[in-house]
């Protein structure tokens, strides 16, 4: 009999993640280091992402990890009880919402041993939570292992003196915390250096010894389970099942857009949805009339990289309050879908202070609406509200979009980070759906900047951090000739063809354009989402996908 290939046996993995966390979803609760949880971690382990490193060997996976605790409530290793919940009023609570510094999404620590996660993105949330806790606590039992002398009856010397620090709040000298540094050293199966420095990636004024108490609490967690039966428990509240799926956030932030376009008697106007970040396209239309003399000597993008720097608050002020004062309104999001919205009344834009003419919109005086980005499935349910008509009372309007533009960072398989990339399809991974399209933008479109551009088809994967060189290379190599993966393309593309070509919420001939920028290359050691973010090489791409967009609109 034939063997599979590691490709297959990926796809088989990923295939068997995802039933399994579907179950456990409509079960309502499972213990992830036990046997419910167990085709999780085996799956996992076969899998061995590239994103989660060493996760398949016995010393623990620094980068991984301070990749998915970026992504988790602070505080969370030190819980044996994590809810998934909807949004069940918390906000309305004493509670302080804890919000991850790279997910958008509140958290709350009920006590010393719960925390709550809402979930108001979709199941591509819940699947991206639950992949990450079972990396993280499969690391912790790695420490427990390192930690635990004589089958569990003491511990050894090194965690002896981290426990001290830790539940002893002691405010220790630089010679103690190097000592500290390299006990974790043998804890953790690291040299040194190496943990010298996600120390001090994860030290805060605050904090400064955040790494120890993540370590500890990890370990002490998962020595409680062995010694003591304390298995940690995810439950997924009962209201979250029943409303998962039915798109009541998405409709919420759907109507608080098109009541604002009424509002404004923008509502019949041509209009140009634009999926992308909350800065590039208010920058390029409004920042060479807010900021004249920056504007006179920085050309070209450099204004934006000007506009992008850490110490530019003042000038990034300036922008948003001109933007204001000429036809920009900002919608904070207020449903739970956390995307939150720019509509853009072009007919009050001075277009002799831009850096493009109005030539394709002289006299239909567009309205651009300018959406964050969405998470994963959620990129259906969002889109698909949105382009539905708007329903006041028994009028029904249908909106007139001329256009949907979606730009985005992936992660690109030939080339590298700040590469550009121009999908003709979208595959969706796991299945069998595929979604080929016109794209208004093309390689040549982009190749005057100065960077690379590639095309071809895109994979939509079901998680980021699940992919592994294995599969991706057949992606890449096979005659699917995938350039690059994400996780909204798939999604958006069926909520516009459901749209125009069989509900008929839209015109047949509303006009798409992807474009995407690389934020790394899974395919390369070191060059993962794990290794940190664009920082200014993002600029370029993103501005030159910026300027073809509205290029192409005006």
């Amino acid at each position: 009999m034939r063997e599979r290939t590691r490709a297959q046996e990926s796809t088989a993995a990923i295939e068997k993640l995802y039933i399994s966390m579907r179950h456990l979803f409509s079960r309502g609760f499972y213990k992830p280091m036990g046997v419910s949880g167990e085709t999780l971690r085996k799956s996992l382990l076969l899998l061995r992402p590239e994103i989660y490193g060493s996760i398949a060997e016995d010393k623990v996976e620094l980068n991984g990890l301070i990749y998915i605790i970026e992504r988790l409530p602070e505080g969370i290793e030190e819980c044996q009880f994590i809810n998934l919940t909807a949004d069940e009023g918390y906000k309305e609570s004493h509670f302080k919402a804890i919000i991850p510094p790279k997910r958008r999404r509140n958290c709350y620590r009920i006590d010393k041993n719960q925390m709550n996660i809402e979930i108001t993105r979709g199941r591509s949330d819940i699947y991206d939570i639950l992949t990450h806790l079972t990396f993280l606590f499969i690391e912790s039992h790695k420490i427990k292992s390192k930690v635990l002398i004589d089958d569990g009856a003491a511990c050894i010397r090194e965690w002896a003196a981290l426990k001290d620090i830790v539940l002893n709040n002691k405010k220790i000298s630089k010679e103690v915390r190097e000592v500290t540094i390299a006990h974790l050293g043998t804890i953790l199966g690291r040299p040194f250096q190496e943990v010298s420095k996600i120390y001090n990636t994860l030290s805060t004024e605050k904090n400064p010894d955040r790494f120890f108490q993540l370590v500890y609490w990890l370990g002490q967690l998962a020595i409680d389970e062995s010694l003591e039966n304390k298995k940690r428990v995810i439950t997924f509240s009962s209201v979250l099942n029943e409303q998962i799926g039915n798109h009541i956030y998405g409709e919420i932030w759907a109507n608080q857009i098109k009541e604002t376009l009424q509002q404004n008697n923008l509502l019949e106007r041509p209009i140009h949805i634009i999926s992308a970040n909350m800065h590039s396209v208010m920058n390029f239309i409004y920042a060479n009339a807010a900021l004249p003399e920056e504007a006179k000597s920085n050309k070209g993008f450099k204004l934006f990289e000007l506009l992008s720097s850490a110490s530019s608050v003042d000038l990034q002020k300036k922008v948003k309050e001109y933007a204001h004062q000429n036809g920009l309104i900002y919608l904070k999001d207020t449903s739970g879908t956390n995307i939150d919205v720019q509509v853009i009344d072009t007919a009050k834009i001075d277009f002799d202070k831009t850096l493009f003419s109005q030539k394709n919109s002289l006299g239909k005086d567009p309205v651009i609406i300018v959406m964050d980005y969405a998470f994963g499935e959620q990129a259906y349910e969002t889109m698909d509200e949105l382009l539905k008509p708007y329903k006041n009372g028994k009028e029904v309007v249908h909106l007139n979009v001329a256009s949907v533009s979606i730009m985005g960072k992936a992660g690109i398989l030939e080339g590298g980070k700040g590469d550009i990339m121009i999908p003709s399809s979208h595959i969706f991974e796991g299945t069998a759906d595929n979604y080929p399209f016109e794209n208004e933008l093309s390689k040549e479109d982009l190749e005057d900047f100065g960077v690379r551009v590639f095309d071809g088809s895109m994979v939509t994967v079901l998680g980021t951090s699940l992919q592994n060189k294995d599969l991706l290379k057949f992606f890449h190599d096979s005659t699917w000739n995938v350039i690059g993966l994400e996780m909204e393309g798939a999604h958006y593309q069926k909520a516009i063809q459901a749209a125009s070509r069989i509900r008929g919420n839209i015109s047949s001939d509303v006009k798409v354009r992807y474009a995407y920028y690389a934020s790394d290359n899974p395919l390369e050691t070191g060059a993962t989402l794990a290794s940190g973010g664009l920082g200014m090489s993002g600029v370029t791409p993103t501005y030159a996908i910026t300027q073809r967009i509205l290029e192409q609109i005006f």
